[in-house]
């Protein structure tokens, strides 16, 4: 299974009711590459795509994208899912990022995926996949390595507090009480921001870590009854 059908299959739940696309960062990055450019860059496909008043659900960096394009682009948003992720970057959230662009910027693509694997899985999960990532590092190219660099790095100065007041739209804050890699405070505080400008729900795991997203079995049932609601 390529990660294309490993990304149709988590989301195969949702297909029912919904088209969803998936998006990725551009193909050809720039030496510096910030979230906002980022959310610009993925707003500008949107309409690209003729896409308006979409549920928008954005994971880690991901979320952050999200609520830029949510805040910047309200026209385009109906409901948003923030799942792991931080609405400003601190020195200390920036700490386990930066270890891991040390590594990439040493072209250790082994201590890399073993230290993304430890810090964003659950224990169980991460001693379970350690030999697949060790395996699958083995395939990483230099391109590869300097775009994680490239996006990483885009996390720096990352600060949305101000601009999250603009979004109109209801939101769900999904979040993880031992996620190792922004804090467990990061979701609650995006819920607290939120709660005087729109109508905002907050739910935090425990035991599934900063993927959430990806360990959490009821994970996509949950995205699924709040874009359900009317």
């Amino acid at each position: 299974m390529n990660y294309a059908d490993a990304v149709a299959k988590a989301y195969s739940l949702l297909t029912d009711r919904f088209t969803v696309f998936v998006f990725d960062r551009r193909n050809e990055l720039p030496a510096e590459y910030s979230v906002q450019e980022m959310a610009r860059d993925t707003a500008a496909a949107f309409r690209v795509l003729g896409l308006e008043q979409v549920c928008l659900f954005g994971a880690s960096q991901g979320g952050m994208i999200a609520m830029e394009i949510a805040a910047e682009a309200p026209e385009l948003v109906s409901r948003l899912i923030i799942g792991s992720s931080s609405a400003c970057i601190t020195d200390e959230q920036y700490q386990a990022v930066g270890r891991w662009v040390q590594l990439a910027e040493a072209g250790n693509a082994g201590d890399l995926y073993l230290a993304f694997g430890e810090a964003v899985w659950p224990r169980e999960v991460f001693e379970q996949s350690r030999n697949l990532l060790a395996e699958s590092s083995k395939n990483v190219t230099e391109e590869n390595l300097r775009r994680f660099v490239v996006l990483a790095e885009g996390l720096k100065d990352f600060d949305a507090r101000e601009k999250l007041r603009k979004i109109a739209c209801p939101v769900l804050v999904i979040g993880s009480a031992d996620d190792r890699v922004l804090g467990a405070d990061a979701s609650g505080e995006i819920a607290k921001l939120l709660k005087d400008h729109t109508d905002v729900e907050l739910y935090m795991y425990d035991g599934y870590g900063h993927a959430a997203y990806d360990t959490a079995p009821d994970y996509k049932e949950r995205i699924l009854r709040f874009l359900a609601q009317e």
